[in-house]
């Protein structure tokens, strides 16, 4: 068997590269790949790239499908494992973020995680191209978690992107709303219902019952395995130990005020003076997207930093700006979605946030709190007869958490939806750390204008 020199040093040169990726990767099985490594470069007795031929030429059309399926495998795994392209689809993260923003999020910031489902069309999320809600992934094969090696783990006010933990069941045709929310919502209503027709009321577990029930039999419901749901990307308000509260809108972390961010926005009234306006143009050279016309009187509604609230007090044509206080008031929509605890968008908590090896005592009360880690995250039976709450068939009056969580909240903080609304994020959850601004367009502008030079390269902070 003749070997060539060039041949021979590309053989050690990948097999180092395939060696280290193996045990980054921690599995020891991968290395029966050498094997099949050693036959490309040197024994050559299978012919892996079957679509050309190993000796003489190949048509156009060979090499460019070769150059293809090469792009297409370097480029999938360059997204497994080192970084990934997400772009803005929301305000939640004005104005740190802007809608049109693409990222370049890092995967080794914390580390890449392994797919669950490592089976699926090239670049794609959850659904194949023009589908509505054909998977793109198939299920034969479904991996445990497992997180590689990263350069660090996650801070407080770190900038995070992850998978909607609320994705996990999806209602087709209405993807823009939790699955959650409609089942809430269609218990609001049976209960609104018996009220009305005078029947007896029920419990609230056969209420839920029933909604699902109502949900599942008239929509088709969709269940996505953890790496297929949608991303999300918010600020990292608190880390796993941490115990978060917010007063009158300030965020605390174990008892001191979180650090104040020149993009934190809330949401005003502009009240005008009688037949005055501001114009779209005003609003723009400011920095101002998210804001609406037509409220009572020459009102507009904006989300606003406290330094454009400031500047827009100053103008000639302003009679009074207001906070929003509707967010001042309860929803059943906010976690923990029990009416024992009241919370608003403004006022939240004390609430602890769980850390992996922690125990917490738990009980009928603040088990809500709980409840979706234990019996979801966790994949625990949970239960509870005669006030006695039980797990995996056994009496608990505590919990060892097996996951760190984390709490996660935009900077648009009246017009997000964040961990607020569906809670703790879990580790498994994590993608990763979006470290700069690679391209910024703006789909209210016409051709070279969409491009928003000053965003190109920004770094994320």
């Amino acid at each position: 068997m003749k070997v060539s020199r060039n041949d021979l040093i590309w053989c050690i040169i990948v097999s180092v590269i395939y060696i280290l990726w193996v045990i980054w990767l921690g599995n020891y099985w991968w290395l029966f790949g050498l094997p099949i490594i050693f036959d490309i470069y040197i024994s050559k007795k299978v012919n892996w790239t079957f679509w050309k031929k190993r000796d003489g030429n190949n048509s156009k059309f060979i090499e460019w499908l070769d150059a293809l399926i090469f792009a297409v495998i370097a480029v999938t795994l360059i997204n497994i494992f080192l970084f990934q392209n997400y772009k803005i689809p929301t305000g939640s993260m004005e104005k740190t973020m802007l809608i049109g923003d693409h990222l370049y999020v890092s995967k080794v910031a914390y580390g890449p995680r392994v797919p669950n489902t490592p089976l699926a069309f090239p670049f794609t999320q959850n659904t194949l191209p023009l589908t509505k809600g054909t998977k793109s992934y198939l299920e034969w094969i479904k991996l445990p978690y497992n997180r590689l090696a990263g350069f660090g783990k996650i801070k407080r006010d770190d900038i995070v992107v992850f998978n909607f933990p609320a994705g996990d069941t999806v209602v087709l045709g209405h993807t823009n709303v939790s699955y959650y929310s409609i089942v809430r919502d269609s218990v609001q209503y049976l209960k609104n219902r018996d009220i009305i027709n005078g029947v007896q009321p029920r419990s609230e577990k056969e209420y839920y019952a029933l909604a699902r029930r109502g949900v599942w039999e008239n929509f088709e419901i969709l269940v996505r395995p953890v790496d297929r749901r949608d991303n999300y990307i918010k600020r990292c308000v608190a880390i796993p130990g941490d115990t978060m509260r917010i007063i009158n809108r300030q965020v605390y972390v174990n008892g001191k005020p979180e650090k104040d961010f020149s993009g934190i926005q809330f949401g005003y009234y502009i009240y005008l003076n009688e037949g005055q306006t501001i114009s779209d143009q005003v609003f723009n050279r400011m920095g101002i997207y998210d804001y609406q016309r037509g409220y009572t009187g020459s009102a507009i509604h904006a989300f606003l930093t406290q330094e454009e609230v400031g500047l827009i007090q100053k103008f000639s044509n302003v009679r009074e700006i207001q906070l929003n206080h509707y967010f001042d008031d309860y929803n059943i929509d906010y976690f923990p979605h029990d009416t024992n605890y009241r919370w608003t968008l403004n006022n939240f908590g004390p609430l602890y946030v769980p850390k992996k090896g922690a125990t917490i005592e738990i009980t009928p009360e603040n088990l809500c709190l709980y409840e979706r880690i234990i019996n979801y995250y966790e994949g625990n039976d949970l239960r509870i007869e005669n006030g006695q709450i039980y797990i995996n068939g056994q009496p608990a009056r505590e919990y060892t958490f097996k996951m760190d969580y984390y709490w996660m909240m935009g900077d648009n903080r009246h017009s997000s939806l964040d961990s607020r609304f569906w809670g703790f994020v879990p580790e498994d959850h994590i993608v990763g750390k979006p470290r700069f601004v690679w391209l910024s367009l703006d789909n209210n502008q016409k051709f070279l204008k969409r491009i928003r030079l000053n965003r190109m390269f920004r770094k994320i902070e």
